[in-house]
């Protein structure tokens, strides 16, 4: 097994930052200034979460159509590592970004169709996500994603403990995140992070 990368997004407490610390995804993710999720937080708010982060866990920060001096400042200052863009953000505003800092750039794609996959493999951003909707916790119809995808992209939508096994079985992304499957009563659980953290590592211990 190749080395799956594992983000756990929409972190908001303290209790979740140790969590992370504990079982240590490779990213996690800060919903941003995006009040319709429950999971949204300021700036501020994640500064504060994110200086109590390991070092070793790259630090994603989620914005919905944000004026891009938020994410650029954010990942000046070091708040952030990389910037994920999950609204209507086009091309331009992606090269915006990168006139103005140095982060990394994930931009999310709602799968409904070929013509979503193939705007995906078009886009300038460093990596895709490939989801269902807007933090919608619902999986969608992986036939639509083709074996020869050709780049990088986060797998995204109803991810689980329990099916994260089959869907990187049948798929085979870079990367897997999951942000309502390790929760319970919308809340981080512990269990549910360590349960995802433990199928990858015996993944990779037995090579598979």
């Amino acid at each position: 097994m190749k080395d799956v990368k594992i983000k756990i997004c929409g972190l908001k407490r303290m209790e979740d930052i140790a969590y992370a610390n504990r079982y240590q995804p490779d990213y996690v993710g800060f919903i941003i200034n995006f009040p319709k999720s429950h999971r949204s937080k300021t700036p501020q708010e994640v500064e504060i979460l994110a200086r109590e982060l390991s070092d070793s866990i790259q630090k994603v920060g989620v914005f919905v159509d944000e004026p891009a001096e938020t994410p650029i400042t954010m990942a000046n200052q070091g708040i952030i590592d990389v910037i994920q863009l999950h609204g209507n953000e086009d091309e331009d505003y992606i090269q915006t970004l990168r006139s103005r800092c140095r982060a990394k750039i994930i931009k999310a794609f709602t799968i409904r169709g070929a013509a979503d996959i193939r705007a995906a493999k078009e886009s300038s951003a460093d990596y895709v996500l490939l989801d269902q909707g807007k933090g919608s916790g619902q999986v969608f119809d992986w036939s639509w994603i083709p074996g020869d995808f050709g780049r990088a992209y986060f797998l995204a939508g109803g991810l689980t403990p329990e099916n994260i096994d089959d869907a990187y079985g049948r798929l085979h992304p870079w990367a897997m995140d999951i942000s309502s499957g390790v929760e319970t009563n919308q809340q981080k659980d512990e269990g549910k992070i360590k349960s995802i953290l433990d199928w990858r590592n015996e993944k990779e211990g037995n090579g598979k």
